[in-house]
């Protein structure tokens, strides 16, 4: 294959977020290190997508060199609302020192213990779930399950005042979509309009916050400091709170809606390992492993170069916006065999998955993750024996966060 006719990512061909595990299947057999025309690299193969992840590139985009088309629009659009887009930032979007302060103080309310002591809160959510499940005979599993734990695990362990989910889940739709390649100025303005309202919602939660204190995340947050920071302790400025908290409310949930969805979507096209599953509950943790192996609730994650970064012969240059691809690394036959394609709950090296990346950027929620997809689908293939399909999934579109918005399920 020559160079004029190699293969290359296009995200816009028909039928590619309905599947677009062929398209990555070819690009990693044929342009795996992908200097794509839009100006950014694309990686697709696991063994350079785990290092790209590892490395010390930046995740800031003030980085990048050659700014993509809609840059400029992002200014623009905060500029005529009086605001800077260089506004403070989570800790997914800051490099070291920053991003290793933020998530210090931020892991000082999100520890391993605090996780183990929701699974009753979550299995409780569950169970109650499936019983008006069962109750109505046929559900889309995403506004039945799938959306509705996680969105009130979060909002319980944040300690959230009482708000209107409907519009929150408006809102965060719009705000993911900053994550997907090259949206065009419509897109964009709605983004930067729900941010700035969801920014207002979460200043205006941390100040009820801060008159009524309670035993939850969020005024763990409020009171998070780090002793050892120098000149005494080191405490989230008003600006980081918002940020952070978005970052939890957000990513709390966004992602693991798609983790129920995609993972419970596999089962169903895979009757015999749904089986294995229910039959098998020594399986229960490497089974949601393979999940998110087979098919991730977000495809990609992105670096910045800061020094030319070679990959094999290719060199990217410095200041390059990259693509690491999560869901095609782990559907590599070089990491995962010649059976990568097929899902297999008992494979063992599913633990190997990048969905939840890698490095010092490695999902801080990953836990939180596997305990509401562990709970959510283990009790939702065992409660239901006859659970089905009651037509085609709908998908929502994205490149990205990829999921189903309707996932019509038959249970009895």
């Amino acid at each position: 294959m020559t160079e004029t006719t190699r293969a290359t990512f296009n995200p816009f061909a028909p039928g590619f977020t309905d599947n677009p595990y062929p398209h990555y299947a070819e690009l990693r057999q044929a342009n795996p290190v992908e200097p794509h025309e839009l100006g950014f690299w694309a990686l697709w193969r696991y063994a350079d997508v785990f290092e790209v992840l590892r490395a010390r590139l930046s995740v800031e985009d003030r980085n990048v060199t050659h700014q993509g088309p809609m840059a400029s629009v992002y200014d623009e659009v905060y500029a005529e609302k009086g605001l800077t887009a260089e506004r403070v930032q989570s800790m997914l979007d800051r490099d070291p020192p920053d991003h290793t302060r933020l998530r210090k103080l931020v892991s000082q309310a999100f520890t391993p213990r605090t996780i183990q002591q929701l699974e009753p809160t979550v299995t409780q959510l569950v169970d109650e779930s499936l019983d008006a499940m069962a109750d109505a005979g046929e559900v889309n599993l995403i506004d039945a399950l799938a959306f509705p734990l996680p969105f009130t695990v979060i909002s319980v362990m944040l300690g959230m005042p009482e708000t209107d989910s409907t519009r929150l889940r408006e809102l965060s739709h719009q705000v993911v979509k900053s994550l997907e390649p090259v949206p065009d100025e419509a897109t964009v303005r709605a983004i930067v309009e729900a941010d700035i309202e969801l920014a207002q919602l979460a200043s205006e939660a941390i100040a009820w916050k801060r008159r009524n204190p309670a035993d939850d995340l969020l005024t763990a947050l409020i009171n998070a400091e780090d002793p050892a920071a120098e000149g005494g302790g080191d405490v989230l400025s008003d600006d980081e709170l918002v940020a952070q908290v978005l970052l939890l409310y957000i990513a709390g949930h966004e992602t693991t809606v798609n983790l129920i969805g995609n993972g419970t979507l596999a089962l169903l096209r895979n009757r015999d390992q749904l089986e294995l599953w229910r039959d098998r509950p020594e399986l229960d943790d490497n089974a949601v492993e393979e999940l998110l192996r087979f098919d991730p609730p977000v495809q990609m994650s992105r670096r910045i170069t800061l020094d030319d970064y070679k990959v094999g012969d290719h060199v990217i240059p410095s200041g390059t916006f990259v693509i690491a691809n999560l869901a095609s690394a782990n559907r590599d036959e070089e990491q995962f065999g010649a059976d990568a394609e097929q899902l297999r709950l008992d494979r063992h090296n599913a633990r190997q998955q990048v969905a939840f990346g890698a490095g010092v950027h490695h999902c801080l929620g990953a836990a939180l993750a596997r305990l509401e997809g562990r709970v959510a689908m283990s009790r939702l293939i065992r409660r239901f024996r006859d659970v089905d399909l009651a037509g085609e999934p709908e998908w929502n579109g994205r490149i990205n966060l990829r999921g189903c918005v309707n996932l019509p399920v038959r249970v009895g």
